[in-house]
């Protein structure tokens, strides 16, 4: 059996056969990154508290901040190192060991002894983490027909938010039932019995980062069952090794140049201003008597979520129908209206707060629906996954700066409607950026 791919001609039995392999790896691989990424701001305010002591409060926001720019630096270099490598020995092989690289130094951050140290195993285990979603990306776009893949952009975009709903409703009922206690009666020959406790000398911090360790079991499903892409194959093996200075030549350097601008937009304004929501919810809900801080966090978390989750589906969906230019501008547009009303007209914890998150955060999720589509379309299969892991992971680095910068203007403070206002702002610069970029729509992948 055969099917066609973007060019119209009949791709591989073996791309046939296994397209639903390929789907289904780079769907679980991303949403265990997204599983891991869900876990911080849910133990951050825990961990640093318990690893800096009771005496450093006012240290414990700029170790958050700065171990999240670490994370998003980290993330940046695996992009271009795993994207990279998947151009040169295949994207099956380097998923695998991207995939084992997040999950062994994600597992590992339980047992941090300092902030310093988390920091450290957080940066290496996001340099797996960046090259996932390039490698996943490449490989389902290129064994996949064309007129499939923005219902498959979304899926892929949906699949982190999906992880960060399982780790939300995980940490939910741990905070409202006694299922920590439980774990903790059947499980301290495995755990230390801190690990299962909240509170003063409780760590249960470290059991939720240590569930990070089990996307390892991925890597023997994508080793075994995961095809590789024909179309790289071929590319490959009629042309040199690629390079990551390739996509900087003639023709490429534009493309991959606003490519960066256009996932920096997104980046910065998801990590500098709508991540930072839970942790904001936890304060505020901190404030009102008789609510449990941590069981409203993983409330904030899964309303998130949720708007996720729709917003990446149809927002790849809404690119197809209308257009990739005219849906990132309706993106930019939207973002910045309901990001400023969430973060300058909101002033309480309530019913109000978790629906306009939900909001806000379909909206600015709905890049990532937008991303895995047009990105793949800028650059030939040679250098497609170094090229798209580069533009996306240039943005995480401007989103670590931005997110580092920010914090500084306000001294470390837990001000973070004023932080999260001025940081969505970078939506303005998008709506211009945009179109100055190629319409692609209705075009095959480059070849």
């Amino acid at each position: 059996m055969t099917i066609t791919t973007a060019d119209d001609r009949p791709a591989a039995p073996a791309a046939s056969g296994g397209k639903w392999m390929a789907l289904l790896a780079a769907f679980l691989g991303w949403m265990f990154d997204g599983l891991e990424i869900g876990l911080f701001p849910l133990v951050a305010r825990p961990s640093m508290t318990h690893l800096l002591g009771p005496d450093a409060a006012g240290s414990v926001i700029p170790w958050i901040v700065g171990i999240t720019a670490t994370f998003l630096v980290g993330a940046a270099v695996g992009g271009i190192l795993f994207g990279w490598l998947g151009d040169r020995i295949g994207r099956v092989k380097a998923m695998v060991w991207s995939v084992l690289t997040y999950s062994i130094f994600s597992g590992l951050c339980a047992f941090a002894q300092a902030p310093w140290h988390l920091g450290a195993l957080r940066f290496l285990s996001a340099l797996g983490m960046g090259g996932e979603w390039s490698l996943g990306v490449a490989l389902v776009m290129e064994i996949w027909p064309a007129n499939r893949r923005p219902i498959l952009a979304g899926l892929i975009g949906a699949a982190a938010n999906v992880g960060f709903l399982i780790i939300a409703l995980l940490a939910l009922a741990l905070a409202q039932s006694g299922l920590l206690a439980w774990l903790g009666a059947h499980l301290t020959w495995l755990f230390p019995e801190s690990w299962f406790k909240e509170g003063a000398g409780g760590q249960s911090w470290r059991f939720l980062l240590f569930l990070g360790a089990m996307p390892a079991f991925l890597t023997f499903f994508i080793r075994i069952f995961v095809p590789e892409s024909e179309k790289w194959k071929h590319a490959s093996a009629n042309a040199p090794k690629a390079r990551v200075r390739d996509i900087f030549q003639p023709g490429l350097s534009r493309l991959t140049i606003l490519g960066a601008c256009l996932a920096g937009v997104a980046l910065l304004g998801t990590w500098g201003s709508v991540q930072q929501a839970t942790p904001w919810a936890a304060k505020m809900a901190s404030q009102i008597p008789g609510l449990n801080p941590r069981a409203e966090t993983a409330w904030a978390q899964i309303y998130t979520a949720v708007g996720a989750i729709i917003g990446t589906i149809v927002v790849a969906v809404m690119a197809e129908k209308f257009n990739r230019r005219i849906v990132y501008f309706g993106l930019c547009l939207l973002s910045l209206i309901v990001c400023q009303y969430l973060f300058r007209a909101i002033t309480t914890y309530g019913p109000t707060f978790l629906w306009t998150v939900a909001v806000a955060n379909g909206l600015t999720a709905g890049f990532y629906g937008w991303l895995p589509l047009y990105l793949p379309e800028l650059f030939p299969p040679r250098v497609r996954a170094t090229g798209q892991g580069f533009s996306f992971n240039s943005g995480r680095l401007l989103a670590a700066v931005g997110a580092v910068t920010v914090a500084m203007m306000y001294g470390g403070k837990e001000d973070y409607p004023k932080m999260c206002a001025v940081t969505s702002l970078i939506y303005l610069p998008g709506l211009l950026i945009i179109w100055l970029c190629p319409e692609t729509k209705g075009k095959p992948l480059p070849e």
